[in-house]
């Protein structure tokens, strides 16, 4: 089969394109037929070698695999050939505390397909059967790959963990991003007012199509200074950040007293101060999120399948054009998702 790799890390160049063995599924796992596989950051981070994710070389990225199952191992059940398919991308152990509470992204092991293990950038992956969930026959596979992670990270900092209730206000960092374009739609979906931000005049309209009330072009106005207008003053009840360094201290100063900041992401660094007089004279709340759970998942699946929720798509574009596609995820010129789109040969 054919795949996107890399051999060492770096820039988008160590990308290749090239062959590699077909995967063969133990007893407990399937093997999909990747009919689509969206781009993340967390590929692109991986590419670049993160300390944080130990992998071994040469490797196969994508998390977000959407596709049809083509084989089963042995001791696969509920699951046929044929059938479509999506992959929530946590690896987890089943035994811990938090796995037994349901709470597989706590996981004292935790692992991401991926990053982990092999990804979606080929033509087959294997993942565990218990990492697939039906795709509804209603959505197409780009959508389904550019679904799971960035909805269920969404949800998980919106709903579960931030708490978001109808008539709140709330600031959306980089509208544009495949997760900010979901935050938008899901806070909607709660009953909220959404401010969004963009760096980029020709995406305003583009985040108001989806359902941003307000938008902020970061490049051209003040961030805080508009939030602070938009909301006479008060500031937004809930912030999602997911920037880092770069707009922390301003992510901040825009929430109300007892606000909350929920961060998932530190795209232009790790680290980030802050004046913690601020944080308890307001008493706001600081929370961390990553990605979702199995439950989650569900919920979000059915919402997808009733056309409550529909992914943005930036670009669909053949998976020998991965180079590409990862420059135009560094160089900010997407809004939505990019999708990957490996190529079959009729049978």
């Amino acid at each position: 089969m054919h795949a996107a790799l890399f051999h060492e890390y770096g820039g988008p160049e160590k990308l290749v394109y090239e062959e590699v063995p077909r995967p063969i599924p133990t007893d407990h796992e399937v093997l999909i037929q990747v009919k689509a596989c969206s781009i993340n950051h967390l590929d692109i981070w991986t590419r670049n070698g993160i300390p944080a994710y130990k992998i071994s070389l040469p490797h196969i990225p994508g998390s977000d695999i959407a596709g049809v199952i083509a084989e089963t191992g042995k001791q696969v059940e509920g699951f046929h050939p044929g059938d479509r398919v999506v992959v929530y991308p946590i690896l987890h152990c089943h035994r811990c505390e938090y796995c037994l509470a349901g709470q597989e992204n706590l996981c004292t092991s935790v692992r991401v397909i991926g990053v982990a293990t092999e990804g979606g950038y080929a033509q087959y992956s294997k993942v565990p059967q218990e990492n697939i969930f039906p795709l509804p026959e209603t959505v197409g596979f780009e959508e389904g790959a550019a679904f799971v992670l960035v909805y269920l990270t969404a949800w998980h900092m919106l709903i579960t963990l931030a708490q978001l209730k109808p008539g709140q206000e709330v600031l959306v960092l980089a509208a544009g991003s495949g997760v900010g374009s979901a935050a938008i739609q899901i806070a909607k979906l709660v009953g909220t007012r959404v401010i969004a931000t963009v760096g980029d005049r020709d995406k305003i309209a583009k985040a108001q199509s989806i359902g941003a009330d307000e938008v902020i072009n970061h490049r051209e106005e003040d961030l805080t200074q508009r939030t602070r207008d938009l909301t006479r003053g008060r500031g937004v009840d809930v912030v999602f950040e997911h920037i880092g360094p770069e707009t922390w201290s301003k992510s901040i100063a825009c929430l109300a007293k007892n606000g909350t900041l929920v961060t998932c992401g530190a795209t232009t660094g790790p680290e980030a101060k802050m004046d913690l007089r601020y944080l308890f004279t307001r008493q706001l709340r600081l929370i961390g999120s990553y990605i979702g759970t199995r439950r989650e998942l569900v919920t979000l699946l059915k919402l997808l399948e009733e056309g409550k929720l529909k992914p943005h798509l930036h670009r669909v574009m053949p998976l020998k054009d991965v180079r590409q596609a990862h420059e135009i995820i560094e160089e900010r010129k997407h809004f939505g998702k990019v999708v990957l789109v490996p190529d079959h040969p009729a049978a």
